[in-house]
């Protein structure tokens, strides 16, 4: 049976293997929304900081993702541009609850789209704001604008509000990401 399925994933039957960074910083959700993106029988129950990076694996709209998880400590975020190169997409994950580091998340990832690496290629970029189930959190259209994701021009993106520990949108999410995949890797 591995054959067949080697052989027909060769000939487009198969789920489609991409590679997504998962990137933002330090205590904004990245690795307990990647438990969320897992089977329920291949969950976590409890999820510790990411220190370095860690590879998770989970299927979604006929793809299969390889996502690295970025830690977002500040002492680890050079080693983000390490896989620029590869990548088919980018989930930014921003914590909508903390407006104090907003400035640090949008200077982060305004550094990750100016990278050599980045700068000419076309990747997606999904943008969770991430706990907006908490009272205080920011609506995504704040995130948004607070990012300055208007500026981006040569590639699509995508900003969603998300809830990593009940789920709330983050299929929507990654269904988008997928289509968007799909369109960079068929261009």
């Amino acid at each position: 049976m591995g054959f067949l399925s080697a052989l027909a994933s060769l000939f487009g039957g198969g789920p489609r293997q991409v590679e997504i960074l998962v990137l933002g910083l330090d205590n904004s959700g990245k690795t307990t929304i990647l438990n969320q993106l897992k089977p329920p029988d291949a969950q976590a129950t409890s999820i510790v900081p990411t220190v370095g990076y860690n590879v998770d694996k989970f299927s979604a709209s006929n793809m299969s993702f390889s996502a690295f998880d970025m830690s977002g400590q500040s002492k680890y975020r050079t080693l983000w541009e390490n896989h620029y190169r590869n990548v088919h997409g980018i989930i930014f994950v921003v914590d909508s609850t903390d407006r104090l580091r907003l400035a640090v998340a949008r200077d982060e990832l305004w550094m990750l789209l100016d990278h050599k690496d980045l700068v000419y290629r076309k990747v997606p970029l999904l943008i969770f704001a991430n706990k907006a189930d908490q009272k205080d959190a920011m609506a995504a259209s704040e995130v948004h604008l607070s990012l300055g994701l208007d500026m981006i021009r040569n590639r699509n993106w995508h900003i969603v509000a998300t809830c990593a520990l009940t789920g709330q949108g983050l299929v929507g999410g990654i269904d988008w990401l997928a289509s968007n995949i799909k369109q960079f890797l068929d261009s």
